[in-house]
């Protein structure tokens, strides 16, 4: 990892759930801290990034939306950027709620960035947060949150640890995790950059000591990734986009072929959304250019070694 590529990974995630906080209705997720995660000229570099590049997502809506910066943007970040992290959050946070409510007493958050969960949900105080990370993306999430003048709750802590090749618990244990607690996971926006085996490895670490219940929340491609093109051959240009800015998505898996890895390590698929089921449960009845992305679930995982 060079070193502004975690933080600038970060950004545009965070960039995608402010706009749409900000620019859409009806909202899907309402990340309304995000924004202050962001820097003002941060938000308008991306802004202009995006809009500047519509040439390389279409050349057809280039030249139909020419002169129109802020119809560009909209295009831009509804139709290839904002889908999966908006939808995947409001689905995450559903289910890590839910989990809560029915004895969850820890939340790790792989992969945080500048997630807001544990700021929006400061009275969740019976609950443990660990926000897990590479040290440089962590480093720069701490600077930020001190920029926007938040402090660290007490029940949050920070893992700073690169868990795609430190695959071990010790530093979320020397943290205070503790492995007799129901446990969930969530790993968004992950999976894609991993092997198969680093993929079943992080599983079976996470959960081998874990009480029943415990559980993990994550977004997967499904086996037509490299294949399908998408709608504005979106697909494609993500792929593609991942490749140059070298970290090449490597990961792609049937449901069945996930399902069957998974009860190796004792964890069922408790609930699958396919594109279709997200775009029925979470962009129905839009007029906007927002829609599921082909080819990435969702799956709730739950450990039953029974």
């Amino acid at each position: 990892m060079k070193k502004n590529e975690a933080s600038l990974t970060s950004l545009v995630s965070a960039f995608s759930r402010a706009y749409h906080a900000k620019e859409d209705r009806p909202l899907i997720f309402n990340d309304y801290l995000a924004q202050d995660f962001l820097l003002p000229e941060e938000y308008q570099a991306i802004a202009s990034n995006m809009t500047n590049g519509i040439a390389f997502f279409s050349p057809k809506m280039a030249d139909q939306l020419k002169g129109d910066n802020e119809a560009i943007l909209k295009w831009v970040t509804q139709v290839q950027l904002s889908p999966t992290p908006v939808a995947r959050a409001a689905y995450t946070e559903k289910v890590v709620l839910h989990e809560c409510q029915l004895g969850a007493e820890q939340y790790v958050i792989l992969g945080a960035g500048l997630d807001t969960f544990a700021w929006r949900h400061d009275a969740l105080t019976n609950v443990t947060v660990f926000e897990v990370d590479h040290p440089l993306t962590q480093h720069f999430k701490l600077a930020r949150l001190q920029q926007a003048k938040y402090d660290i709750p007490p029940h949050v802590n920070f893992v700073a640890l690169d868990f795609t090749k430190e695959l071990s618990l010790e530093k979320l244990v020397t943290a205070g995790f503790d492995i007799s607690k129901k446990t969930i996971f969530s790993l968004l926006g992950v999976t894609y950059y991993l092997t198969k085996d680093i993929l079943q490895q992080l599983i079976k670490i996470l959960f081998k000591d874990l009480p029943n219940g415990s559980s993990i929340i994550f977004d997967v491609a499904d086996e037509q990734l490299f294949t399908t093109a998408g709608i504005f051959n979106r697909v494609h240009n993500m792929v593609q986009m991942a490749r140059v800015s070298g970290e090449q998505m490597k990961f792609a898996s049937s449901i069945s072929d996930l399902a069957k890895f998974l009860a190796e390590e004792h964890l069922l698929i408790y609930e699958h959304l396919s594109p279709q089921a997200i775009q029925h449960q979470f962009f129905s009845n839009r007029h906007d250019y927002l829609q599921a992305f082909e080819t990435i679930h969702y799956i709730h995982a739950v450990k039953n070694a029974t």
